[in-house]
């Protein structure tokens, strides 16, 4: 049986956040022994390269892949399973998802059954019965159905759209069981907060004033925003200070402790993935309470 693990997905544009996030899951836990982390990248699986510039669908309609997209990890979502022989419990983040608590007790938690917990979003961007797979609690045993690739190569037949199957739609309802808030916690730090999440793309703190690097996929209330005018743009500032800090604390505590090397920094700044002032954010950022 493997040992119970938290995989991250991301992609070369989202790497730095990965690897604070991993730091944060280990510093956090009270027992980091207990279970393994691990990052993948969409560089790594081939699949995912054949279908650039191919349309898929999404929402109902059709689409073009982009690899090159902020988001073009999620697919990811579904390969744990496979990694773990279907075997254990997985737990799987976004890399913009930050430990603020002990995530050793959700691996361990009594599923009552269920193959999959999440926390539920109805409404969100417009979906009814919306669940937000961006963290998922896992039992691989009862997920010997999720083939990433094939399910991945169905979008492009034209026989899986995106939406219905990253929200969990797809899924047997009686299957899915729902996580308290705090376990994928969308920009929101306070004392209950396990799992930060700094979902809002426009605000995330290590991007602040970088141009906008992602499209806008459906404009439900506004029409189809035009890339021209949206790349346009400019991340803004997060509106809670106190994420900011806890990020750039974080990240001071990885170049310290040799977790992330300053050479990676400065490529991502380089690149433009990561805010040009962040080695000053580190330089200023006060130190985190020590992990209880």
């Amino acid at each position: 049986m493997p040992k119970n693990t938290v995989f991250i997905h991301t992609n070369a544009k989202q790497i730095l956040g990965a690897k604070v996030g991993a730091y944060a899951l280990r510093r956090n836990s009270a027992t980091p022994d207990k279970f393994d982390v691990r990052i993948i990248e969409r560089e790594s699986y081939a699949f995912f390269d054949a279908k650039e510039g191919k349309p898929f669908l999404r929402n109902g309609g059709t689409r073009i892949w982009h690899n090159d997209d902020l988001q073009s990890f999620t697919p990811l979502r579904f390969l744990p399973p496979e990694l773990m022989g279907y075997q254990g419990r997985a737990v799987v983040t976004d890399p913009d998802v930050f430990a603020a608590g002990d995530i050793a007790p959700l691996l361990e938690r009594d599923m009552e059954g269920k193959a999959i917990m999440a926390v539920p979003r109805d409404g969100h961007n417009d979906q009814k019965g919306y669940i937000a797979s961006s963290v998922m609690l896992l039992d691989c045993a009862k997920l010997t159905h999720w083939r990433c690739e094939e399910m991945f190569e169905e979008m492009f037949e034209m026989t899986r759209d995106y939406v219905p199957w990253i929200t969990l739609q797809m899924e047997p309802r009686e299957t899915v069981g729902f996580l308290e808030p705090e376990w994928n916690h969308f920009d929101t730090l306070n004392e209950k907060t396990k799992l930060l999440h700094n979902t809002k793309r426009n605000t995330q703190p290590w991007k602040t004033g970088l141009p906008v690097d992602y499209t806008v996929r459906e404009g439900r209330r506004f029409g189809l925003i035009p890339n021209a005018w949206f790349q346009a743009r400019v991340y803004k500032p997060h509106p809670d200070p106190k994420q900011e800090d806890f990020f750039f604390a974080l990240l001071r505590e990885c170049l310290d402790a040799g977790e992330v090397d300053e050479e990676l920094v400065r490529q991502e700044m380089r690149l433009n993935h990561v805010r040009h002032d962040a080695l000053e954010l580190v330089e200023r950022a006060a130190p985190l309470a020590a992990a209880e």
